[in-house]
């Protein structure tokens, strides 16, 4: 009876090994689930900030967009001065603090039934400011002695800034006087996607270039002469 009872106490307990191999596949199990938890919310962080960064540069570029679709051939007045010449704005001195500037005037600020006391029109201006581009507008087109621009950051962790313009068929970086090209190019160059370029079309601009590929009637040469030949074989 005694044996039966040892023998019995013996067997019903777990050994040091299979104690140890237990423990050893639990951790196993738990450090795999905690990685692939881990890598869940890492890949969740980031695919939020690729969003946001897309977003972000999304509406930096449509707001660019809807504002020079609406140039408008006017020069601006800057502290009381007399107008400037050009419609377009590429140096520090005309708008802004910053090297990398472009500048204009554009249509469309929305001011229903004229109840602000403020023009429809908008003195709007680009620059690169501490890796950040800003747009930049005054309440007047022509801005009053010591008044200050309202600044708005559109996107962020940029290196460089540069505009191209569209003129004679061809891309160059200074613009022409008292002309509009036809597109301007946006070239940003980003800490994360590198360089980004964004050509947008200028509204209005392309019924004022000569078709140089078209030829021109001479003088006395139009299309009555063939009208009067028809009839003289009539």
């Amino acid at each position: 009876m005694n044996t039966f009872s040892r023998h019995t106490y013996a067997s019903s307990g777990f050994t040091l090994l299979e104690v140890i191999i237990a423990i050893a596949l639990f951790s196993m199990i738990s450090l795999s689930s905690f990685t692939i938890f881990n890598t869940v919310i890492k890949s969740d962080e980031s695919s939020k900030t690729r969003t946001a960064r897309i977003n972000e540069l999304q509406r930096g570029f449509l707001l660019i967009e809807r504002d020079l679709l609406q140039i408008a051939k006017r020069s601006v007045r800057l502290n009381g001065e007399a107008p400037l010449d050009d419609f377009l704005h590429t140096d520090s001195n005309s708008f802004s603090n910053s090297e990398s500037t472009l500048a204009f005037v554009r249509h469309g600020w929305t001011n229903p039934g004229l109840l602000l006391p403020r023009s429809s029109m908008q003195s709007v201006a680009y620059q690169l400011n501490d890796e950040t581009f800003e747009r930049l507008h005054f309440n007047f087109v022509d801005a009053i002695q010591g008044q200050e621009p309202k600044i708005r950051k559109l996107i962020s962790n940029v290196q460089t800034l540069s505009f191209e313009f569209f003129y004679d068929n061809k891309w160059q970086k200074k613009i022409k006087d008292k002309l509009l090209p036809q597109a301007i190019a946006v070239e940003l160059i980003t800490e994360d996607y590198g360089l980004l370029r964004r050509e947008f079309l200028v509204a209005g601009t392309l019924e004022e270039q000569p078709d140089k590929s078209r030829k021109q009637p001479s003088p006395g040469q139009n299309g009555n002469k063939n009208n009067n030949n028809n009839r003289g074989k009539s």
